[in-house]
């Protein structure tokens, strides 16, 4: 088979899942090594702009937990962690809505539109996207999401545009929160109803051996969960990871990925291609 012939049977190949998908919503979650090795970055940004070409309305939702480190660090003001999230007080908070909302948003949105997608940027702060309140007071203003707003995001979508969000929250007194990206993206995907939900994480997927990426788990049934943490298949930091799985599924979504953002086109792979490359997750019969 000749190169031009094995690129026609790729595109064979993808063309029900294109179709499939067509005029559907996929959110997103954006992160990991994917965010911060500008290869990877800029593959992932043309994978998003192709969905977007072949009529897939796709919504961008990140976080950018380094780049928050790097300018509290510049900016003299110590990084502290609680059970694996960061503390934030009022200050810390301000530094989130400058980083996210600003830095990190408009670098992606500008990247996007550079490779000729209709890209805006956008934050849980804005049209009240967002409603928070406290997850803790152990945690300051880390928010727990009590509403989601979906009229923005709509309206992006249906003018053709491309939304990229930052997972920075509000409340009614007029506070900023930063809230976890995972949460936000499957949040956001559920009260959107959407078809799928990719999270880009710096694994294979969901492992049954945890040193073992050969054991990969293909394909989980939400009901089977409490199982598998009952196992210990899933454990430490990848339990709020499958929870936010499992909480977009029951909020209406069809499919959630967990899927390897340091392999290139991983995205494309797992939507677009008859073997996907990373975890299923399905509501099952």
């Amino acid at each position: 088979m000749t190169q031009k012939e094995a690129q026609a049977e790729i595109l064979l190949e993808a063309m029900p899942y294109i179709e499939k998908y067509q005029n559907k919503i996929l959110v997103v979650k954006y992160g990991g090594n994917a965010m911060t090795d500008e290869t990877l970055k800029k593959l992932v940004m043309r994978d998003m702009t192709l969905l977007q070409f072949v009529g897939i309305k796709v919504v961008l939702v990140h976080g950018g937990g380094p780049e928050i480190s790097q300018t509290l660090k510049r900016m003299g003001i110590e990084s502290r962690f609680v059970g694996g999230l960061r503390y934030t007080d009022e200050e810390t908070a301000e530094v989130v809505r400058m980083v996210l909302a600003g830095k990190v948003n408009k670098g992606l949105v500008h990247m996007l539109g550079a490779l000729g997608a209709r890209a805006v940027g956008l934050s849980g702060i804005d049209g009240r996207m967002l409603l928070c309140s406290k997850e803790s007071e152990a945690l300051g203003f880390v928010g727990k999401i009590d509403k989601v707003d979906t009229h923005i995001i709509l309206s992006c979508l249906e003018s053709g545009y491309l939304p990229v969000i930052s997972s920075v929250g509000f409340d009614d007194a007029g506070n900023i929160y930063n809230v976890n990206a995972d949460t936000a993206a499957s949040a956001i995907a559920g009260a959107l109803k959407a078809e799928s939900l990719i999270l880009m994480t710096d694994v294979r997927g969901l492992l049954s051996q945890k040193d073992d990426e050969s054991s990969l788990i293909k394909k989980v049934y939400v009901s089977d969960i409490p199982s598998l943490v009952k196992e210990g298949v899933i454990s430490g930091g990848m339990i709020p990871k499958i929870h936010c799985c499992r909480d977009a599924i029951r909020n209406g979504v069809n499919r959630v990925f967990i899927t390897d953002g340091r392999v290139k086109h991983s995205i494309l792979l797992e939507l677009l291609s008859n073997e996907g490359q990373g975890t299923m997750f399905v509501k099952g019969d």
